[in-house]
């Protein structure tokens, strides 16, 4: 059991950073108040505990069920983190009545971003995944466990799961904490750093997963 946690922790923590996408859940929900963020925090660590849960145990059956590849999920994630990232950079500075007068809209807006952008990809993406499965089907390749030691090694892949979870809840529900430390034209000034940030992010993985599309096509 301790094994398969260190396995699963230790490979899916540098995957997911909870500190750094904690930054760019700020950027993206700038906009929104500290309950709001609060409220997001839990629901993005609830759902990216199911997608690591899905993608450890079931998610290679699930890709090839829908005939779907990883370097599909990558550009396709890539794309979605990098127009994520846009809007946020390009997203009008918001003072004094003109916010007052659209916060009910733009919090109504981050509300329906829960899942999507701000679990699925920037949370929990197409690495993620693609990582998780990998440790998945990796773990389950020895056939000589016996049923006792696959259990444990299935808690241990759990429990694991659940402390990355905590993670992003504690590091996104507290981010606002870098907004009270810099000011409104710092944070405002951060926020559009790391929205660049974003963009680069979800350009890399859009190439990262081209690449792997383009080694796959046969010769002439």
């Amino acid at each position: 059991m301790l094994q398969s946690f260190l396995l699963v922790f230790l490979s899916l923590l540098p995957i997911v950073n909870p500190p750094g996408s904690a930054l760019l859940f700020l950027a993206i929900t700038r906009r929104g108040s500290r309950q709001l963020r609060a409220v997001l925090a839990r629901q993005i660590a609830f759902y990216a505990f199911l997608i690591m849960i899905v993608a450890l145990f079931v998610g290679a059956f699930v890709l090839q069920l829908f005939g779907i590849s990883v370097p599909v999920l990558r550009v396709a994630g890539g794309l979605v983190l990098a127009l994520s990232g846009w809007r946020a950079l390009d997203a009008p500075r918001q003072q004094g009545e003109g916010a007052q007068a659209d916060g009910a809209g733009a919090e109504r807006e981050l509300e329906d971003m829960a899942f999507y952008p701000l679990t699925m990809p920037l949370t929990a993406g197409p690495g993620t995944v693609a990582v998780a499965i990998a440790v998945g089907t990796g773990g389950s390749g020895d056939q000589g466990m016996s049923a006792a030691a696959v259990a444990s090694a299935m808690l241990g892949g759990l429990i694991a799961v659940l402390g990355i979870a905590t993670l992003v809840y504690l590091c996104y529900r507290f981010a606002d904490r870098i907004e009270d430390a810099l000011g409104e034209r710092g944070s405002d000034a951060l926020g559009r750093l790391f929205a660049f940030i974003l963009i680069c992010i979800g350009i890399q993985i859009l190439w990262i997963g081209f690449a792997e599309l383009w080694g796959t096509l046969p010769p002439r």
